[in-house]
């Protein structure tokens, strides 16, 4: 059975919060504490951004670096829907500490959970990858072949003939490519083709982005339970 290929999804923020992250654990000997409250915001086309305005020393600078990994990892592995999150700057701007308890993996942890909380809150956004493109095809064919690509939620750019054959250039969701060389062929009696190239990123439509949150949703609960 051939596994289908998976989209490259990515997660955004379209808001703003403060969030708090305190992670607390007391064993025999030495315990773990780490407290943090990042500010989450937009950060149009600059990928991951962390930055600290820490006053008074609230947190030690040494700590510092695992408040990043916490935010950075995270951000890797995706808040929503198991995608990377992207295109947000995290601000470490107050805290606590314990002098003895606290140490860089609590506050990794820390940071971890103020981050996954505050994503929820900032009007998160499933993204999907938008392909152009280039189907050649008879012209016989171009009616079928356009019906078929409204179905897959594309949208014709331009329609040009080179060497006797109908070249159209369209906007596709990669989600409705994957089986299109099959497909296209099907319809064409084997002689369409095409070519696809990345465009850009856009929202993924609600309906869609539902299932694909509720896939990872059900995908989570189901290692809990291993």
């Amino acid at each position: 059975m051939t596994k289908t290929p998976r989209v490259a999804y990515k997660e955004t923020i379209r808001g703003k919060t403060q969030s708090h992250g305190r992670y607390k654990k007391q064993t025999g000997g030495h315990g773990m504490f780490g407290d943090v409250w990042i500010e989450i915001e937009p950060n149009p086309g600059g990928g991951v951004e962390f930055a600290e305005h820490v006053v008074g020393g609230t947190v030690p600078k040494n700590f510092f670096p695992g408040v990043e990994k916490g935010v950075r990892e995270t951000a890797a592995e995706g808040v929503l829907a198991g995608y990377p999150l992207s295109d947000f700057k995290a601000t470490l701007y107050d805290g606590s500490f314990h002098a003895v308890d606290s140490n860089e993996l609590s506050f990794k942890i820390a940071a971890s959970m103020a981050l996954k909380a505050g994503v929820l809150e900032c009007k998160p956004a499933l993204m999907e990858p938008i392909m152009t493109a280039e189907i050649h095809i008879p012209e016989i064919y171009m009616g079928d072949v356009n019906r078929d690509l409204n179905g897959r939620r594309g949208r014709v750019l331009g329609m040009d003939t080179r060497d006797g054959m109908q070249i159209i250039t369209a906007s596709v969701p990669q989600a409705e490519l994957f089986t299109y060389a099959t497909e296209l062929r099907s319809l064409t009696g084997g002689r369409g083709t095409f070519s696809a190239v990345l465009d850009r990123y856009e929202d993924v439509p609600q309906h869609i982005a539902e299932k694909v949150i509720e896939a990872h949703r059900k995908v989570v609960e189901a290692a809990h339970k291993e």
